[in-house]
């Protein structure tokens, strides 16, 4: 995904996004489908995408709507999740793949969640990175939706330039300041790629205050679901317990001396586990698959 993989542009439904996929045939074990935080994209999952590709899997790693150099559309349902998901089936169809593994991050993984109950003969298998349901309490959901859309009013009027710092001070980022200092630069000048019309949009669309809370339809996930936090992420770890009890067919991993972004901050110990997990269920599919002389 550096240099030598390059973009697509594929349009969906008047949407053209913008879509880095490699790996993809009959030769791959499978296919990963990655789907980023707020205020990210593509580039965000560079390593962890080659290091499943090394295992034989192939990948696809997507700029959500209003992202990187996917457009921004004015319409606010083309941000709804409901909406997105279409839009996600649509693009495998177009990439000629029936189902994938999903990965997501964060905003990314409340959308994995939403697209393994709206189109679950798509999905393989869940991998829910520093994941939530949604917030359960109304009230809670209507003040996160004020703060949201008051970010986004900020994002507008004050630009990408006052936005970066901002969103890098808050707490649930602190621990990524211990982090090499090339590696903070290269994820700043990638959001400061970001449009400012585009975050602000994807927030009103995608926020957690305006998405429904997801807990009383986790017993439909229907399939393998590994469920990460970071061991400095109190928060998420309590949405980790809250996923994993509700979900079936799920494994619940909390990885060391991490906090809420693991890819950033520990990719070596994410990628085992992602890894590990995905071997796991290729092996329990060949042992599941018929053998005809």
């Amino acid at each position: 995904m550096r240099g030598c993989t390059p973009r697509r542009r594929i349009e969906i439904r008047g949407l053209p996004y913008s879509v880095v996929a490699a790996g993809l045939g009959p030769a791959s074990s499978g296919t990963i489908l990655f789907l980023h935080g707020f205020a990210g994209g593509a580039e965000d999952w560079t390593w962890i995408a080659e290091w499943i590709r090394e295992n034989g899997f192939a990948s696809i790693a997507v700029d959500l709507p209003g992202h990187g150099y996917t457009d921004s559309p004015s319409d606010p349902e083309r941000y709804a999740p409901g909406s997105v998901v279409r839009d996600l089936t649509e693009m495998l169809d177009a990439l000629g793949v029936p189902a994938v593994h999903v990965f997501g991050y964060s905003m990314g993984a409340r959308l994995a969640l939403r697209m393994a109950l709206d189109a679950p003969e798509r999905v393989r298998s869940l991998i829910l990175e520093s994941g939530t349901t949604g917030l359960p309490d109304p009230d809670a959901r209507r003040e996160r939706r004020e703060k949201d859309e008051q970010l986004a009013r900020d994002i507008e009027s004050r630009g990408i330039e006052w936005f970066v710092p901002h969103w890098e001070a808050l707490p649930i980022f602190s621990t990524q300041r211990a982090l090499p200092s090339e590696i903070r630069d290269a994820q700043r000048a990638r959001r400061l790629l970001q449009r400012p019309e585009g975050l602000a949009r994807a927030l009103r669309g995608m926020g957690q205050g305006s998405e429904a809370d997801l807990t009383p339809r986790l017993p439909e996930v229907a399939v393998p679901a590994l469920i990460l936090a970071g061991e400095q992420d109190a928060t998420y770890r309590a949405h980790a317990e809250r996923l994993a009890s509700g979900i079936p067919d799920s494994k619940q991993v909390v990885i060391r001396d991490a906090g809420h972004n693991i890819h950033l901050e520990q990719p070596e110990a994410l990628g085992m586990v992602v890894t590990l997990t995905l071997n796991e269920l290729r092996r329990q599919g060949s042992a599941a698959t018929p053998t005809h002389d």
